[in-house]
C-alpha cells in the first residue's frame, strides 16, 4: 500500500517508510519556506539544511503523537518547523564571536530579530494569560519588567519564597503547554 492524501497520517503513525517520503515530498517546499525565514540571516546554507533534516526527524519520531486531520497536520509541522529553526537561531547566534568590526547591525538584522522577539512575546503572552491572574502579575513583573523577587513580593504583600514558589509552578505548567502543543494539542 502506498501513503495517499487520505492515509498518510495513519501509515505515518504506523512507521511506514513511503508516509514520510509522502511528507517529504508534499511538505518540503512549507518547511523549507518556515526554516528559510527564520534562519536566512545567518546566511548558512548547511544550517537550513541540517534544520530541516532535524524538523523531518522531529515529525518522524513524534508522529503517533499527533492527533488530527491534514490540515491540523501542515498546522502542526510548520509549528514544530518554527521552534525548531528559532533553536537553531539561537544556539548559532549564541555560538556566533562578535568582532568590533561586527558590532554595528544592518537594518535587515535588527528588524527581523525584533520580529521574531515580538513574535516570541506574544506567543508567551497568550500562554501567561491562561494562569491565574496573581501569577499573571508575577511573570509579568519579573520576566518583562525586569523586576527582581524581592521587589515583586512586597509590592504584593508575599513572602519571597511565596513569589519564587509561583514562579516555579508557573514555568512548569507554561513548559507543559508548550510541549502539548508541539505535540498536536493546544494551549489549555
Amino acid at each position: 500500500m502506498k501513503s495517499t492524501e487520505s492515509n498518510f497520517i495513519h501509515r505515518l503513525k504506523s512507521e511506514k517508510e513511503d508516509a514520510l517520503e509522502y511528507v517529504v515530498d508534499n511538505y518540503l517546499p512549507l518547511i523549507k519556506g518556515v526554516s528559510y525565514k527564520v534562519l536566512s540571516p545567518l546566511k548558512n546554507d548547511g544550517m537550513i539544511d541540517e534544520c530541516i533534516n532535524d524538523i523531518f526527524l522531529s515529525i518522524w519520531h513524534h508522529a503517533k503523537d499527533f492527533n488530527g486531520d491534514t490540515t491540523d497536520f501542515k498546522k502542526w509541522i510548520c509549528i514544530i518547523a518554527k521552534f525548531k529553526a528559532i533553536d537553531y537561531y539561537r544556539k548559532a547566534t549564541r555560538n556566533m564571536e562578535v568582532s568590533s568590526e561586527q558590532m554595528e547591525l544592518q537594518p535587515a538584522d535588527s528588524i527581523e530579530k525584533s520580529l521574531i522577539l515580538t513574535e516570541n512575546r506574544n506567543e508567551l503572552m497568550q500562554l501567561i494569560h491562561k494562569l491565574d491572574p496573581i501569577d499573571q502579575q508575577i511573570f509579568i513583573m519579573r520576566f518583562f519588567l525586569g523586576e527582581s523577587t524581592e521587589a515583586i513580593a512586597k509590592k504584593l504583600g508575599k513572602t519571597k519564597a511565596s513569589v519564587d514558589n509561583r514562579i516555579y509552578r508557573g514555568k512548569k505548567r507554561l513548559n507543559g503547554q508548550v510541549k502539548k502543543f508541539l505535540l498536536g494539542g493546544s494551549y489549555v
